[in-house]
């Protein structure tokens, strides 16, 4: 078939320029200015033939199996396949549209169907066995052995030792939920797109800041609307909204629209999908040998065992709690003193939380708010990528990008001079944009034939505003910035041979680590002093200002952490569960059973979760950003029992121990050579300020 197959297709496939190796300086780079949708369909259908052919050969090779002739051989493989991968990746993310969704639609379930052929190849899977158990192997290097460890694990996690009618069932399974991750995505993109709260008059401005109202206006006019302006249903849009509008009513509207995304009862209701989906998940689990999904989801983390997940969550629960509890005792005195006549709600938090705040540490986020432009805090974050691992970023015109608002840097060594990597940079919300902030990787940093340099991205969802001001962000979105900017240094820093172990490749419940590590330099005072300027005056944040900003450093953290770990918990359990759910009673029973706050709201709702619904991604995962924090915070006071954050000796210990190893070696191995010792849990309620239960 392979043979016919491009033969038959060679003209076209000459003319696709998805199918060319990418050209141009820094060893290639995506010909953006090239693709069309049309091509994807096409290219996919050769890439898939192609690599198949590929891994064919390498099953079917005569010889033993060595590490070059298998393993090597598997990572040299489907280059093709990996562009456009890439690119199909970023046109799902940032350039949805109705003509790419049914291209998606179709090609979703082709993918599942492709990993599963090779995954499920026997001849394969044992020339790989026969390398893991060989006792030849013990002679390779460290990265060797490594790489041989993971491709096993891999195999045998998606079924390579069951028997060919369980395989067929799992595969059955993955293209089902391929297809289903797909439904729940684009639903709930649609959801985020077609609703959003009209501002009729002028008293609908009330209390928003400036840039906030410019924001609404300019959404209005995009939208061809005619109104004075709106608000999107996307977390940029309505968490503003909900922290300074003074109108309680649209306060109530904005936060509704936004907690019931996918679960409208409408055309894209997201319930029935994702009870599909949990039950795929739990037969695959069960075929794999796992009693639950959560059991087979974590069987390559850090965690390993759910229950261990769950303890480290319930250990902050009730800390957290109390502080929520504290906090809206205080919001509701205000709302008396007001005369409000009413308890406070979830659409209140956020704005009486804020008068607390200001109420307590004199602290207004519209005195800091003109202090955090967009385009300085981007230039404060590439001065502490060289304070810590001396990197530097020129931007560069002379590669194609898919959109006029993307920007390019060339990434380099200060000291060496050695170009590393690109920076792409996407940080404006749009119509077929998913909601968010995230880091890609384009291409693995790799060195197996050649140096090969990495290319990243960061994408956020900023709203531009009015034309020719600067971007005004919150100091929450400026520690998002510097969250995800922490993955992308991740990947720039690799320094491996083989491109599966590069960079952001290890577990998922340690991958969030350096993201969350890297926002404690957004609040030291080296950033704030230098790029932390006033937009009209240019004077840096005052001194009193930052003295504040640090007493209220822990302000909102019961908040946040309830937030995010009743989503974490849910994921948990929805994952442990092997029963049909409802949606709804499933999540109502579980937070009741924890005690959740009233005024409060999951951060993910269930039908709106696309972490853990549009992909396995997250799935039965979503505590590891509480995890990653536990090693953030006791990793932060390394710095803090040095020099303070730009001790260049820490700095170093954490280059080569955590942000240039990428999978060459067990995280938790990686962990220890960089403190010297595993991390502890209290490091974590002493940053956020809870209370330290002592262990019996």
């Amino acid at each position: 078939m392979g043979t016919s197959f491009f033969a038959a297709n060679a003209q076209t496939n000459q003319s696709n320029p998805l199918l060319k190796p990418w050209s141009g300086p820094y060893g290639g780079v995506p010909a953006f200015n090239e693709y069309k949708v049309a091509d994807f369909k096409p290219a996919i259908d050769f890439a898939i033939q192609e690599k198949l052919n590929e891994v064919e050969a390498i099953a079917n090779n005569p010889k033993a199996p060595t590490f070059d002739n298998t393993i090597a051989a598997l990572e040299r493989s489907g280059e093709t396949m990996d562009r456009i991968s890439t690119v199909y990746g970023i046109y799902r993310s940032n350039l949805s549209s109705p003509e790419f969704n049914v291209v998606d639609r179709e090609m979703s379930p082709k993918f599942s169907e492709f990993s599963d052929k090779i995954n499920q190849n026997k001849k394969l899977f044992t020339r790989i066995e026969t390398l893991y158990n060989s006792k030849e192997s013990k002679k390779l290097t460290s990265e060797q052995q490594r790489l041989i460890w993971l491709y096993y694990t891999n195999f045998v996690r998606q079924g390579a030792k069951l028997n060919d009618a369980d395989k067929a069932k799992v595969a059955a399974i993955n293209k089902q939920l391929a297809t289903l991750f797909t439904t729940f995505s684009q639903n709930l993109l649609a959801e985020e797109h077609n609703q959003y709260v009209e501002l009729k008059t002028e008293s609908d401005f009330e209390g928003l800041p400036l840039e906030v109202k410019n924001a609404a206006i300019a959404e209005a006019k995009e939208r061809k609307l005619n109104v004075l302006g709106c608000i999107a249903n996307t977390r940029s849009s309505i968490e503003p909204f909900l922290t300074f509008s003074i109108r309680r009513d649209l306060r109530e509207k904005a936060f509704d629209i936004f907690v019931r995304r996918g679960d409208n009862g409408n055309a894209n209701d997201n319930n029935s999908t994702l009870v599909t989906i949990l039950e795929l998940r739990t037969q695959k689990a069960k075929l794999l040998g796992f009693p639950t999904f959560a059991h087979w989801s974590l069987s390559n983390k850090m965690a390993k065992d759910p229950q261990k997940t769950l303890d480290l969550m319930l250990s902050v629960w009730e800390p957290a709690v109390g502080k929520v509890n504290q906090d809206v005792a205080e919001m509701q005195k205000i709302v008396d003193a007001e005369g409000g006549k009413f308890k406070i709600a979830p659409w209140d938090y956020r704005f009486y939380a804020e008068k607390v705040r200001k109420a307590k540490y004199d602290l207004d986020q519209n005195e800091v708010k003109p202090y955090l432009q967009l385009e300085k805090l981007r230039e404060g974050m590439f001065w502490v990528a060289g304070e810590l691992f001396n990197l530097q970023f020129k931007q560069i015109t002379n590669v194609p990008v898919y959109h006029a608002d993307v920007r390019v840097w060339e990434v380099s060594n200060k000291v060496t001079g050695k170009v590393v990597g690109l920076w792409y940079f996407d940080p404006y919300a749009r119509a077929g944009k998913r909601s968010g902030a995230w880091m890609n990787a384009y291409r693995n940093q790799e060195r197996m034939d050649k140096e090969v340099l990495t290319i990243v991205s960061n994408n956020c969802n900023f709203i531009k505003g009015a034309t020719d001001e600067p971007i005004l962000i919150s100091w929450e979105d400026a520690s998002t910035l510097f969250h995800e900017f922490g993955h992308a240094l991740h990947g720039l820093c690799s320094n491996v041979t083989y491109p599966s172990l590069a960079g952001t490749s290890v577990a998922r419940d340690y991958v969030e680590f350096p993201s969350q590590l890297l926002e404690h330099w957004l609040g030291t005072p080296e950033v704030l002093n230098k790029f932390a300027l006033h937009y009209k005056t240019g004077e840096p944040l005052p001194k009193a200002m930052v003295d504040r900003i640090e007493r209220a450093a822990n302000f909102g953290e019961g908040f946040s952490t309830v937030e995010t770990i009743s989503s974490s918990l849910v994921d948990m359990k929805l994952h442990l569960e092997t029963t049909k759910i409802d949606p709804k009673k499933f999540e109502k029973e579980t937070l009741d059973a924890l005690h959740m706050p009233s005024e409060i709201v999951m951060r993910h709702r269930i039908p709106q979760f696309g972490h853990i619904f549009s992909s396995d991604g997250y799935a039965a995962g979503y505590y590891s950003y509480l995890w990653a924090d536990v090693i953030n915070a006791d990793a932060w006071e390394a710095f803090l029992e040095g020099k303070g954050p730009y001790d260049k000796a820490v700095a170093k210990r954490l280059y080569d121990n955590v942000f240039s190893v990428g999978n060459t070696i067990d995280q938790e191995k990686a962990y220890e050579n960089f403190r010297g010792r595993a991390p502890k849990s209290d490091a974590l309620m002493r940053a956020r300020n809870f209370p330290i239960t002592s262990k019996k």
